[in-house]
């Protein structure tokens, strides 16, 4: 009898999965619908519902009361304090409402003015069933600053008498998208946390000349720890002050508008800062209050909190989040953080992802976290059409990037994660002449059809402290002693600039429906990325961009900024990140040489360390004449000027390697041209 079950289980378990499979993203879709649903009935819909940011923390009403609301459903009492009562815990309670929330109205003073005045300090007292008092910032406070020795930030009650006004309207969604992506405190050769208004007036003209169309801003939503990079909020309605106030970050991204250049929110979702008295871990007293009771309310790699996307008021906190920063600081989209952490149980802590459906579907998934991000996106795209929305995801979730009511999660675009990785791989572990031609194209195409990516070259997590950037790993200390264009290039040197170019082209043209570069990796910034801490005696050496380096005419940086600005200024021109995924017609070991076309653009790389090719013949779709359009080789680039611009090329009606047509052409050791 056992060796019947068994067989009974095997054939039954696989046809079983297969229609799980099938099904999963269907059921998924119906829990989505559901939960708008319960909204329409118990809010009034979602809109009304993710406003919520207009009736919870503080308000200001038409005749200058002031209404505080909260959610605190373990507390036993609730009180407001602060510069406004001289200190006093006890003189200003809130009244207890249904579902744990709290309420409270201040009356204007004599002079009808606000009880509570602008910039001026609060707190909220929560006390428990157990007796403790707890100080806590409001989760829904909208500015919090922390004074200069101080460790705990202070809740600050904004309501400036002239706001800013944007002046600009959004611009239009871009066909092809060019992420610039940005932390806002390193942004200045200084060494200091530069501020939002020395990035409005310096780096945003750098970014527009790059041809860059959008910035990922990281690092805005207020975190205690600098050091974390952003990703340990701890207030998640206020723009860090370290920077600056709202209303210089509100200027910053309006005058990006006024250069049509659309600003994505780089926003953490996926778990909180366990901080308490300045962040929300344990509001009300509880372990559970937005979050999950431990164990599965804490990350353990991350040592943070992780949010209850099942709970009625998690959802109204988060979604009126991502509401908040489009209504109020006119954000284009977000890049949600750690989405693969959110996907499952196991937050990909120990799991490799080898693109089996198995680990898409089944008990390990969490289906309230996507169903809150199907929600997300639901509500982004419905209210804001040409919102952008990007998922960082490791782990390759089937759909993730579909539309919603396909039974997909709803992103634009995923991060095509892999790719930085491969990179870093080949440069840390081959030689030159061992490079693998076809797994770099592999890597490079390696995407789901229908799913768009966003390639990059190297991401912001390989130029921190403990590893390298591409220009450390391809020229290290020689960076700091053979860039100058007043000396002969040395051999490392030459080979560092031609390979970081190419690398950068050929994940541009062929890795993605989109492109994203790092701040300061465009020109091959010198040094790694280290935040004041402990371990470097609170040094800001490391935490800052050399953008000087680019405006000394006698060094070599300005030459690599020169490449990449008319890289993405070709794309402009041609858009091949729109176009269908490429064809490539020649990956050949042997000669280290790469052809693909795309967006009738034809792309050549030549990645051998040492052979060049004459008359090398190449194969090409449409016929005619081709002329070159960008050089890696030209001298403005670092090259050495090897190939005549002037020469026109003209098509072979010879089928060659899967194309219609071939033409001839010259090739040379590392360097890359396209016709």
């Amino acid at each position: 009898n056992d060796f019947f079950v068994c067989v009974y289980l095997a054939l039954v378990l696989p046809y079983l999965q297969v229609n799980l499979n099938n099904v999963n993203n269907f059921s998924l879709y119906e829990l989505k619908n559901k939960q708008l649903f319960l909204l329409e009935e118990a809010e009034g819909g979602f809109d009304q519902f993710t406003r919520s940011y207009n009736t919870f923390g503080v308000q200001r009403r038409p005749d200058n009361s002031l209404y505080f609301k909260e959610w605190a459903p373990a507390a036993e009492a609730l009180f407001l304090t602060g510069d406004f009562n001289g200190w006093d815990k006890f003189s200003h309670r809130y009244t207890k409402k249904e579902f744990g929330k709290w309420e409270l109205i201040l009356p204007p003073k004599h002079d009808n003015s606000p009880a509570v005045d602008h910039n001026s300090k609060l707190k909220v007292v929560v006390h428990t069933k157990e007796g403790q008092r707890l100080y806590r910032i409001s989760p829904w406070a909208k500015y919090v600053t922390k004074e200069e020795k101080a460790i705990i930030y202070d809740w600050v009650h904004w309501d400036p008498p002239q706001p800013y006004i944007h002046i600009h309207p959004r611009p239009k969604k871009p066909t092809s998208l060019r992420i610039y992506e940005a932390h806002v405190g390193i942004g200045s050769p200084e060494g200091k946390i530069a501020s939002y208004n020395n990035f409005t007036t310096n780096v945003l003209p750098r970014i527009k000349d790059l041809g860059y169309n959008c910035i990922q801003l990281m690092a805005i939503m207020e975190h205690a720890y600098y050091a974390s990079f952003g990703y340990q909020i701890t207030s998640f309605f206020a723009a860090s002050s370290r920077y600056g106030t709202p209303d210089e970050l509100k200027q910053l991204i309006d005058v990006a508008h006024s250069m049509g250049i659309l600003v994505l929110l780089d926003v953490v979702h996926s778990h909180a800062s366990k901080n308490t008295e300045d962040g929300l871990n344990r509001f009300d007293g509880s372990d559970s209050c937005f979050f999950h009771s431990p164990p599965r309310g804490e990350h353990s790699l991350w040592d943070s909190r992780l949010f209850d996307y099942s709970s009625w008021e998690v959802l109204r906190f988060l979604l009126s989040n991502l509401r908040w920063w489009m209504e109020e600081y006119r954000f284009d989209g977000f890049r949600f953080d750690g989405i693969t952490s959110m996907l499952y149980h196991h937050h990909g802590i120990g799991t490799g992802f080898t693109g089996d459906y198995s680990e898409y579907f089944g008990l390990q998934v969490d289906e309230d976290s996507l169903v809150y991000l199907m929600l997300a996106n639901h509500v982004l795209h419905t209210l804001y059409p040409d919102c952008i929305t990007v998922a960082e995801d490791v782990s390759g979730m089937p759909a993730l990037c579909r539309k919603v009511e396909e039974g997909g999660l709803g992103f634009d675009y995923r991060l095509a994660m892999a790719v930085p990785d491969k990179w870093i791989q080949i440069l840390k572990e081959l030689k030159d002449e061992e490079w693998n031609i076809g797994n770099i194209v592999h890597t490079l195409t390696n995407r789901r059809y229908g799913e768009k990516c966003i390639a990059y070259a190297e991401s912001h997590d390989q130029a921190l402290v403990g590893d390298k950037s591409l220009a450390f790993w391809l020229m290290d200390k020689e960076m700091y002693t053979n860039m100058s264009s007043l000396i002969p290039m040395t051999a490392i040197i030459d080979r560092g600039m031609q390979l970081h170019k190419m690398i950068r082209l050929i994940t541009h043209g062929l890795g993605g429906e989109g492109y994203l570069n790092f701040m300061g990796n465009e020109f091959g910034h010198p040094e790694w990325l280290d935040f004041p801490r402990e371990g470097n005696n609170q040094s800001y050496h490391y935490a800052r961009r050399q953008f000087n380096l680019v405006d000394m005419d006698h060094l070599r940086y300005g030459q690599l900024y020169a490449f990449d600005r008319d890289m993405n200024r070709t794309e402009d021109k041609y858009g091949w990140l729109a176009a269908p995924p490429a064809f490539v017609s020649a990956k050949h070991e042997e000669d280290k040489v790469i052809v693909f076309d795309r967006a009738n653009v034809l792309f050549i790389f030549n990645f051998h360390p040492n052979k060049s090719f004459q008359d090398y013949r190449v194969a090409v779709e449409a016929p005619g004449k081709y002329k070159i359009k960008l050089d890696s080789d030209a001298v403005q680039y670092g090259g050495h000027g090897r190939l005549d611009h002037n020469t026109e090329f003209f098509t072979y009606p010879e089928p060659f390697n899967g194309r219609s047509n071939s033409i001839k052409v010259n090739t040379y050791g590392i360097t890359f041209c396209d016709l």
